[in-house]
């Protein structure tokens, strides 16, 4: 089963097209670097000198809403030295552009940099994409085609609580998150979490973790054994929150999506000193969390905004970025 669409597969969208080689920028210590230009060149040149190295690509696209997206900036005083001000005005700027002629345009754009993303891979790793349900069943067949159907792992809904809106329809609360291995007969890369036991399962078992009784052939009954239970294995519904405006975290960046849902996938999908690729950086939070977990990290973006983001957000933790070429002086 294959979509199509009137021109699919050719060169009408401007944003298929490559562009100039991207610039580079990397730590001093080699374990990240950040591609600021065409996500789609950036990712040709890199399924020639990274192919099978990563463990998970995460991209986060635009949802095709149709309009440009700003970054919005933090309140200043009015000689731009005091502290925040509440009300006063916050400057904008424009982060990603998310027009498209239809949705055939995005869905070829989006296309062919999963094909591109696909050689980074290691026979373990895995492709996330992150869309909401607008678009989601029309990128899964996309991604079926691509990966095929049997490297499908599964689709991981995040939910979230938002200010509701007037409308004669449900809420919508949440977006959805598509799986897949590169390999359908490779092991991949898993590591199961686990949230914390019910409040009926601790008043009914308490903490310790609980086995079958087996008569016969058939289970009786349940028991617990002094073993700490681990809690119960994470599930394909994810409830974490939205960042808050005034948590830490918050960079003002349009799309910014929450640290601990990435948390979340780059540890159960990677181990430690594994590559992390987001071709869709934004406002670095994928890069940031793996930095912290200790994750080789590699971000693309043709967005200023994303850029002076990502690098500000990095350098705070201690990640700072240079131009390629004097970072690898300096390992050198």
């Amino acid at each position: 089963m294959t979509l199509s669409w009137p021109g699919r597969g050719t060169a009408s969208s401007s944003a298929k097209t490559p562009n100039a080689e991207p610039e580079r920028f990397a730590t001093a210590s080699g374990h990240g670097e950040l591609h600021f230009g065409d996500n789609l060149t950036a990712l040709a040149s890199l399924g020639k000198t990274h192919r099978g190295r990563a463990s998970l690509v995460y991209l986060d696209p635009p949802f095709l809403t149709g309009r440009v997206h700003q970054a919005i900036g933090r309140a200043k005083a009015p000689d731009e030295s005091g502290p925040r001000l509440l009300g006063a005005a916050r400057p904008r700027r424009d982060a990603f552009d998310d027009r498209w002629e239809d949705r055939g345009a995005y869905l070829d754009a989006l296309g062919s940099r999963i094909e591109a993303l696909k050689p980074l891979l290691a026979d373990h790793g895995s492709m996330v994409v992150h869309v909401d349900p607008k678009t989601s069943h029309y990128v899964k067949v996309l991604c079926d085609e691509i990966f095929g159907e049997d490297c499908f792992a599964s689709e991981i809904v995040w939910r979230y609580r938002r200010w509701p809106s007037k409308t004669p329809n449900f809420q919508r609360v949440h977006d959805v998150l598509l799986r897949y291995r590169v390999s359908a007969k490779a092991p991949p890369r898993f590591t199961t979490l686990f949230e914390p036991l019910a409040a009926s399962t601790l008043a009914t078992w308490g903490t310790g973790k609980q086995r079958a009784v087996v008569e016969g052939k058939r289970r009786a009954r349940s028991s617990t054994t002094e073993e700490p239970s681990q809690g119960v294995p994470l599930g394909d519904v994810w409830d974490v929150g939205l960042i808050a405006p005034v948590a830490r975290e918050r960079t003002g960046y349009p799309s910014q999506k929450p640290e601990a849902l990435l948390e979340r996938l780059i540890r159960a999908l990677t181990h430690e000193g594994d590559l992390v690729v987001d071709p869709y950086m934004g406002s670095g939070t994928t890069l940031a969390v793996a930095a912290r977990l200790g994750r080789r990290f590699l971000g693309i973006d043709q967005s200023e905004v994303a850029l002076e983001t990502t690098r500000a957000r990095l350098a705070a933790a201690g990640h700072e970025l240079f131009a390629a070429d004097a970072s690898e002086r300096a390992a050198s």
